[in-house]
């Protein structure tokens, strides 16, 4: 079987800190030696989710400049990323290499709802940091029953509230159609749907359900059109948004369409899926768009461009994929950074979970990172936001879990 194995290192661009003391048994802890911190993690680089493997090359890209400009107590940060195929078997083989073979000090920004769920367990019983994990699953916030793993974006089920809300206001008692993915990623808009719309929901929405091995999704979508639906929810991953998108244009469908905000990269999804025919689209951003022109003389944007031209020149910039990486990484240099010089798994989990108003240079303003021990959603805001054809114009307030 042919693995995918990317190692690099890196280590926090600021506030460096001095070299390790001689008495540190850095040989004791799992993942540490005296010049290495090593940290793991599984990612699409082939498969139906293919389109996601971008995130794992820019975090390696990432952790090169980290590298380049500096240190944690004298230690650079080995990356050793694994291709899984967002295939839940290959996923826990790759994790157990990483865990038992590779000794990783923690795992980061595993991607995928399906890959995680297959991992969760034995990584909680192992005690290993499960950090920040790529996937806005709500069970990630589960702190009593998963206390290893926490999560990063925006809870699916959140962002489907918001969504419902916005649904009652603009087309009251529309009839909703719900294409979604038949795992735990997709459910999760169910429920948060269900929770606005409660005792109407039975009655308001019509769901089918598509699995990851399907070749396409056209079937599902002319079961919805042929139900007389007003609203097309797509929950699903870019390859089937993509698909989506063009197949209702093909089909002359007009109702309101409402997009999975993981789906909505410019490169990825839009382009492919041929920018006029997502016109109208709405979703929601918790990241700065970049193909937004009003990020062009942005501070943390032009620190993300620069990074792209240096590091990852070969990466699409219209990808926000591409962005998320970057903020994922900035947000694990952090934790790093707060762990001075005891990287034992504990403390890395303990310092993961003390993050305090964090800002990062590519959330949207206003949005900053919070954990605590009770608190494993460390991003909990996004804004709505509709397709125009070139890129994604936001309105509305920044909304939260509060607010629905």
């Amino acid at each position: 079987m042919t693995r995918r194995r990317t190692l690099l290192t890196g280590a926090a661009a600021a506030g460096l800190i001095p070299a390790a003391p001689a008495i540190l048994r850095a040989a004791e802890l799992p993942g540490v030696t005296a010049t290495e911190i090593m940290l793991g993690n599984t990612i699409p680089y082939s498969g139906p989710a293919s389109a996601y493997g971008t995130i794992g090359k820019a975090i390696a890209a990432r952790f090169k400049m980290a590298n380049e400009e500096g240190s944690f107590a004298g230690r650079k940060v080995k990356f050793i990323s694994y291709d899984d195929g967002y295939s839940p078997p290959k996923t826990v083989e790759q994790t157990r290499r990483l865990i038992e073979e590779d000794k990783v000090a923690a795992l980061f920004a595993d991607l995928g709802t399906p890959t995680n769920s297959a991992i969760v367990r034995y990584v909680n019983q192992k005690k290993v940091p499960h950090l920040f994990v790529a996937t806005g699953a709500d069970k990630w916030g589960n702190y009593k029953e998963t206390p290893w793993t926490i999560g990063w974006q925006p809870s699916y089920v959140t962002e489907a509230q918001v969504y419902a809300k916005y649904i009652q206001a603009q087309k009251p008692n529309a009839k909703i159609g719900i294409l979604y993915q038949n795992d735990d990623f997709g459910k999760d808009y169910l429920h948060g749907v269900r929770d606005v719309l409660k005792g109407a929901y039975d009655k308001q929405v019509t769901q089918v359900s598509y699995e990851v091995t399907d070749a396409t999704i056209d079937s599902q979508l002319l079961s919805l059109q042929s139900a007389a639906v007003d609203v097309l929810m797509t929950v699903a991953t870019p390859k089937f948004a993509a698909q989506s998108i063009r197949k209702v244009a093909e089909m002359n469908w007009k109702p309101l369409h409402v997009l999975t905000g993981v789906s909505v990269s410019v490169g990825a999804v839009m382009i492919p899926a041929g920018p006029a025919n997502g016109v109208g689209i709405i979703s929601s951003a918790y990241l700065k768009d970049p193909t937004d022109s009003r990020w062009d003389n942005d501070a943390g944007m032009k620190q993300w461009r620069t990074f792209m031209a240096k590091y990852y020149p070969e990466g699409d910039v219209k990808d926000g994929g591409n962005v998320s990486a970057f903020a994922l990484t900035d947000t694990m240099l952090h934790v790093l950074k707060q762990c001075g010089n005891d990287f034992s798994r504990a403390n890395i989990m303990k310092q993961a979970t003390n993050l305090k108003d964090l800002e990062n240079p590519v959330l949207l303003p206003g949005i900053k990172i919070n954990t605590s021990p009770t608190n494993y959603h460390p991003v909990r805001q996004l804004q709505l936001m509709r397709w125009n054809g070139k890129t994604w114009d936001l309105f509305g307030e920044v909304l939260s879990g509060a607010n629905v």
